[in-house]
């Protein structure tokens, strides 16, 4: 009988020991959201692109513009630690900038600024309409503000996306998240 109840003890610890974890993501898991499933726009090598073209990798999509003075280069200098602490593994990582300004973000813009927080960063650009299109696919704010002296700046949605390696959006995080719930969530995603 002792035999036989240490049997089933050493089963059930197998089994159990057999058991893994769903993903415990640190950020806002938006799997299955209905957005925030296409996009058509230029990269600042002038190669238009699709998110069928990053394929197999995790993308991060984060929406801004070139003369942003805080969140975008916060936000672009929190993913560039992400891809250095990523090491290798950063070969399957594809960040994405959009701006939301394409009147002053030109290929020529964007090709300076964006590769600044890594090499392998894009920028990318559209029309206006292509840029209307891709904002409201994400659910992205965005709106021209003038400014005296008769510049302006642009209100937008600070927040940055994460789609897997599937093209399948799978994580929001808010601005100032921080890298390491990034960092966290995009080995979570690469180890799928």
């Amino acid at each position: 009988m002792r035999r036989l109840f240490a049997a089933a003890l050493l089963a059930m610890l197998l089994v159990a020991c057999g058991k893994r974890e769903a993903a415990q993501f640190e950020l806002t898991d938006v799997t299955g959201a209905s957005f925030g499933k296409a996009l058509a726009l230029t990269d600042h090598n002038g190669q238009r692109r699709t998110l069928a073209d990053f394929k197999g990798k995790v993308v991060v999509l984060f929406f801004g513009f070139t003369h942003c003075p805080d969140a975008c280069p916060t936000t672009m200098m929190e993913l560039g630690n992400v891809a250095k602490q990523l090491g290798p593994d950063a070969r399957r990582l594809q960040v994405l900038f959009v701006t939301v300004d394409p009147q002053r973000d030109t290929a020529e813009v964007l090709r300076q600024y964006v590769p600044s927080f890594d090499p392998s960063f894009l920028g990318l650009y559209g029309t206006p309409e292509e840029t209307s299109r891709t904002a409201k696919e994400f659910k992205i704010y965005f709106q021209k503000q003038p400014q005296a002296g008769g510049g302006y700046t642009m209100d937008h949605s600070a927040g940055t996306f994460v789609l897997d390696s599937q093209g399948r959006l799978r994580l929001f995080a808010q601005y100032g998240a921080g890298a390491n719930p990034l960092l966290h969530d995009i080995r979570l995603l690469l180890a799928e």
